[in-house]
């Protein structure tokens, strides 16, 4: 097989693709006959090829896609004229601390927000497949570790954590206009409705109480 026929065999394998395919799935469409370094190597090829169209080839946390680029975001959006969605402070502000401050413990997160965590937020995160349990944090209670998922990149469209918008200070309000940018209006989480501002519960030795070591907001 010619490289240019592989060429064109990976263009039509991404285009029909629903989700980002890694490069050690890319090289089953060759019998693993074609090394790695040459499978990527005709990816940034045809990446090259793309530029400058309304689609392109982008490489992602999950792997390659074909995706429309961010211009073409408010032409395509009249074809599906709804409300856009609106994501609430509680659902931002919490996704965004665990984007910038992860592995982070509800307490963690209660700490930085100054306000007790609405048990319904973490578990839409969850269900959307952006936040995850990791493991637990050695101390009293061991309290759950949450951090982001690769779906979560994938919807942003990045390839890695280090992608994420630089912030001055990763507080709660910079990191959620950080995210509130980026993230894509096609994929919704509701308005989560928070309940009145709270203080986060005294230390009572309980898990996610605010006893756990607690993690900062980074000076500016």
């Amino acid at each position: 097989m010619n490289l240019a026929d592989a060429k064109r065999i990976l263009e039509a394998a991404l285009m029909c693709a629903a989700q980002p395919l890694p490069l050690r799935e890319l090289r089953l469409l060759f019998d693993d006959m074609l090394a790695a370094d040459t499978v990527k190597t005709l990816l940034i090829e045809l990446q090259a090829e793309w530029t400058g169209r309304g689609v392109e080839l982008a490489m992602v946390a999950g792997g390659w896609r074909f995706q429309s680029r961010p211009e073409m975001r408010v032409f395509l959006d009249r074809l599906h004229p709804e409300k856009p969605p609106r994501y609430s402070r509680a659902v931002l502000e919490t996704l965004a601390i665990v984007a910038y401050k992860q592995p982070v413990t509800r307490g963690d997160i209660e700490d930085i927000r100054g306000v007790t965590v609405n048990s319904q937020v973490v578990k839409q995160l969850e269900d959307r497949g952006w936040v995850e349990v990791i493991g637990h944090r050695e101390t009293v209670g061991r309290p759950a570790l949450y951090a982001t998922t690769r779906q979560f990149l994938d919807d942003l469209g990045l390839a890695s954590l280090g992608d994420l918008p630089i912030i001055e200070a990763a507080t709660s309000a910079a990191a959620q206009a950080a995210l509130e940018g980026h993230l894509p209006l096609e994929l919704p989480l509701g308005d989560v409705s928070e309940p009145a501002a709270q203080p986060a519960a005294p230390p009572s030795g309980e898990p996610g109480d605010s006893d756990e070591p607690s993690i900062q907001p980074a000076s500016s």
